[in-house]
């Protein structure tokens, strides 16, 4: 599964030069497929190719988010979720909605950065 910020984060920005895929984002700042990634373009829903430089609309205005698509649990860099670890209030906790087995998790990552 994904790791996802709830809206106790006091905004005090820890945990995103942890993440290893640049997933996380501070409230209202638009992502990118590419920040972090090895990613050039991504196909999305429907077959729309998308840039990976391209700006994408920010998942939330008001506090620190995490991009689940490039959300890997640090699976295959860290022994356990670094924004979890560092976060003083304890508020990046899993994410119910996206569940993922271990080799789904890292799969993903070689995808995010175009490992053979």
């Amino acid at each position: 599964m994904a790791i996802m910020i709830t809206d106790e984060c006091i905004n005090c920005g820890a945990c995103e030069p942890e993440c290893p895929n640049t997933a996380i984002y501070e409230g209202g700042a638009e992502w990118t497929w590419g920040g972090g990634t090895a990613l050039k373009e991504v196909e999305i829903d429907g077959g729309e190719v998308v840039p990976g430089d391209a700006p994408q609309t920010p998942i939330s205005d008001e506090f620190y988010y995490i991009v689940s698509d490039k959300c890997t649990e640090c699976m295959g860099f860290h022994e356990e979720p670094q924004c979890a670890a560092v976060c003083p209030v304890d508020c990046c906790v899993d994410d119910p909605d996206y569940r993922e087995t271990d080799e789904e998790l890292l799969a993903k990552k070689s995808w995010l950065h175009q490992e053979a």
